[in-house]
């Protein structure tokens, strides 16, 4: 018995350890490149390279130069207007098709989860050349609206399965016990079932919110003029010319790219929690 307990102790200490090495590890990998890109950009002057360097003295002339000299306000603008409006359109399709699927039956409707999941697994990339066609017979090309547009098409599929298993997980009594007091379709849905689902519709915009800041390949495909470009392309061409590259403005530009995401996160962490529907059916 002795010589049991002290091998599963062994056990439990060796996967301790190796759970904090994981942990520890992950964090040396996230942390490395931040530290980097931090005090990137905050040295005087310009870099041609990346590197880890606190010898410095600091300074926040990068980030002067960033609003004065460059179209980076502009840039970042631009994509304020796309990110919120792609969460808002995102997060009310999602949930009303989500809740569709969830709770309703109707001609098609398994057709149409089966098309979802089809249409998923067609890479962006593949897509590109369609893009440009429906911008261009639409007018759409070098226009936030038709980049939103597609943000949301492209979000509509997958989303829309996570919303349905999320609804799922709400009690079909709930619907019920509604209807029974006169409650009508709307108001089930609006009052009694969404706000059962916080912490997807949470994630879904949080998600929906930060696809525009950090997508590239779109962007840079759709929309042509300076102006117009988001921040993550107009970045790019900070070090996009090996003569010049500006890469203490890269870095300040990249760390103000975090802030709305940050402030958006700590906004609706308290919706980042389950288990809201135990218990609903009590009684």
């Amino acid at each position: 018995m002795k010589t049991n307990y002290s091998s599963e102790k062994r056990k439990k200490l060796l996967g301790k350890i190796g759970t904090y090495a994981v942990l520890i590890l992950m964090s040396v990998i996230i942390i490395y490149p931040l530290l980097i890109t931090v005090t990137s950009a905050f040295k005087p002057g310009n870099m041609i390279a990346f590197r880890l360097d606190f010898s410095a003295n600091w300074t926040l002339d990068n980030f002067r130069r960033l609003f004065q000299d460059t179209l980076y306000p502009q840039w970042y603008k631009n994509t304020l207007i796309i990110a919120v409006s792609t969460m808002v359109i995102q997060v009310l399709i999602v949930t009303l098709a989500g809740y569709t699927f969830s709770r309703y039956r109707f001609a098609g409707r398994k057709q149409s989860l089966v098309m979802f999941l089809i249409v998923q697994m067609v890479p962006t990339m593949a897509a590109l050349t369609a893009f440009f066609v429906m911008g261009l017979l639409s007018g759409g090309l070098d226009r936030a609206w038709f980049l939103i547009l597609i943000y949301v098409g492209g979000a509509i599929p997958m989303n829309t399965w996570l919303m349905k298993g999320y609804f799922d997980t709400v009690p079909i009594d709930l619907d019920e016990s509604a209807k029974l007091d006169g409650a009508g379709h709307f108001r089930i849905f609006a009052q009694i079932v969404t706000p059962l689902v916080r912490p997807m519709l949470a994630v879904q915009a949080l998600w929906a919110f930060m696809g525009p800041f950090g997508d590239f390949m779109l962007a840079r495909f759709l929309l042509r003029s300076p102006e117009k470009i988001t921040v993550a392309v107009g970045l790019q061409t900070f070090i996009s010319d090996a003569r010049n590259q500006r890469v203490a403005l890269f870095a300040a530009g990249a760390i103000l790219i975090s802030l709305p995401i940050v402030i958006l996160f700590f906004f609706l962490q308290k919706n980042f929690v389950s288990g809201l529907t135990s218990g609903g059916t009590k009684g």
